[in-house]
Order: structure tokens, then sequence, then C-alpha cells
């Protein structure tokens, strides 16, 4: 079962800090967002095995994005 993970809030994407077929635990962190000079990492709620990185760094995300697909 493949699940995206969702940013919470819009924001700047700072760092991607996994890559595509590492294996997450829960609460891996994915990418790290930046708002008003905070650091936000991106979590996963389940462990699985990243299947798909859909931003870059530098990119912009709003609520609900999906920056991240594990299965």
């Amino acid at each position: 079962m493949r699940t995206g993970i969702r940013a919470e809030t819009p924001a700047d994407m700072w760092k991607v800090v996994t890559e595509r077929g590492n294996n997450l635990r829960v609460d891996g962190s994915v990418v790290m967002l930046e708002t008003v000079e905070q650091e936000i990492p991106v979590l996963t709620e389940m462990p699985g095995i990243v299947t798909g990185l859909k931003v870059s760094e530098g990119d912009v995300v709003r609520k609900g994005d999906v920056p991240a697909v594990i299965g």
C-alpha cells in the first residue's frame, strides 16, 4: 500500500533528507521545510520504503501537498 506523506503547512522546501529506496521508521524525517525562519521536519506516520519524491530543494509547498510517497 502506497501512502503520501503530506505537508502540514505552506513553506519553502529547504532540504530533502531521504532518497528513493530508503527504509524509514515511524517518525522518520523525509524533508525539511522552512517558514518564517523555522525549520519544520515532515515525518512519516508509518514505516515503509520511500517509493517517490515529488519535490526538490527550493520548491514551494502548500498545506496538503505530498512531498514523498512510501510503500
